[in-house]
């Protein structure tokens, strides 16, 4: 009798460590969307209303940039205000919010809500999983680049190593652009990218060991007009012809192609000794969001994750291919992203991605380190 007293002691223990009171009537629920994952994940949010109206009254949608959300998230969490229920973001937002202490631990606390979430994932989005400590979620999945997007009517032989780049760069001034990292997915890649590509001592340690990454970058600087604050507007400069190269990834490749903010003809290289650095936008919840609101947040994280709403984000390419769990293929996907894979997909990515070795980024830490030493030492006199 005792010991079946102690295990059911147990399990009401493990059911009230992550049980969480339903809401008594719909909810308002507040996304901040600060990689621009929402894009992908909007029709499925939405989804869950439609299924759930008792629980979700609707959404709210703001977009916030990466380096100021943690100041607004820590003025309200000293404040005891909760008007942000879920983030959606990237290793940017995730990395600062870590470091800053501010989202609510998801696993193991919460993992009954989650159940068998790690062996879901597809294995390089649960390596991608490892960054977030446990404090969030990973959503969507790219194995994103650096690779190089440029106009093939003004650059007839594209650079495959980062001499030739600097080479161009240097042979056409300000017609080279890249955003600042610590606000742009494809920024953020290059730069992590580099010390591969140029062999530096320890690509995981930005302070010492990317001598000839920071060397390089300082160089390259000589030639680019300015850093945009985003990827949106580079790509609004390469679409329109200003700039003739940019950095990119696979679905800043096809996005803005399909949405006509570069031409579809525009071409992609790849470096001749690349290393695909993956990337992923995930879930956070900020620290302070309890109770009933906190109930339908994780209960909206776990539909989120089913493979229906996961096909979803193949959405136009933006985030190429954008499934972060495993069993979804293309063919579940609407029609209309299956069109526009189709059409504005990369035969050579395929090559690529089996050709070339994949790693994750920067940890936590490291990111944050890479991210300031770039904004002092190369952006800080150059981006607007």
């Amino acid at each position: 009798m005792k010991i079946k007293a102690i295990v059911y002691s147990l399990l009401i223990c493990a059911t009230l460590a992550w049980a969480q009171p339903a809401p008594k009537s719909p909810i308002v629920v507040n996304v901040t969307d600060v990689g621009g994952a929402l894009a992908l994940l909007q029709d499925a949010i939405e989804a869950y209303k439609t299924k759930n109206p008792n629980v979700v009254s609707r959404f709210t949608f703001t977009k916030a940039p990466a380096p100021e959300l943690p100041g607004k998230l820590k003025a309200m969490q000293a404040a005891n205000r909760t008007d942000i229920d879920l983030v959606l973001g990237g290793l940017d937002i995730l990395s600062a919010g870590i470091e800053q202490n501010l989202w609510t631990p998801i696993l193991p606390q919460h993992a009954a809500r989650f159940p068998n979430v790690l062996d879901n994932y597809l294995p390089a989005a649960r390596k991608m999983q490892e960054l977030a400590k446990n404090q969030a979620l990973a959503v969507v999945f790219m194995p994103a680049g650096p690779l190089l997007e440029y106009n093939p009517d003004k650059v007839k032989t594209p650079p495959t190593t980062p001499q030739q780049l600097l080479a161009w760069c240097k042979a056409n001034p300000h017609k080279f652009i890249y955003a600042r990292p610590a606000n742009s997915g494809p920024g953020r890649t290059f730069l992590m990218g580099l010390p591969y590509l140029l062999g530096d001592k320890d690509p995981k340690d930005p302070v010492k060991g990317w001598d000839k990454t920071w060397a390089y970058l300082k160089e390259l600087n000589s030639c680019i007009e300015y850093y945009p604050t985003g990827t949106g507007i580079t790509m609004k400069e390469f679409g329109e012809g200003s700039r003739d190269m940019t950095v990119t990834v696979t679905g800043w490749d096809i996005n803005p192609r399909a949405l006509g903010i570069v031409p579809k003809e525009y071409k992609v290289a790849a470096f001749d000794n690349l290393t695909w650095v993956n990337d992923t936008q995930f879930l956070m919840v900020p620290k302070g969001v309890t109770g009933e609101k906190l109930a339908v947040v994780l209960d909206l994280m776990k539909f989120l994750l089913e493979p229906t709403q996961q096909a979803m984000t193949y959405d136009k390419g933006y985030f190429y291919p954008g499934p972060a769990v495993k069993d979804v293929p293309l063919s579940m996907a609407p029609k209309e992203s299956q069109d526009v894979i189709k059409e504005y997909g990369r035969a050579e990515y395929d090559t690529w991605l089996a050709k070339y070795p994949h790693t994750q980024p920067l940890d936590t830490k490291a990111m944050v380190d890479a991210f300031r030493i770039w904004d002092q030492q190369i952006g800080t006199q150059k981006t607007k």
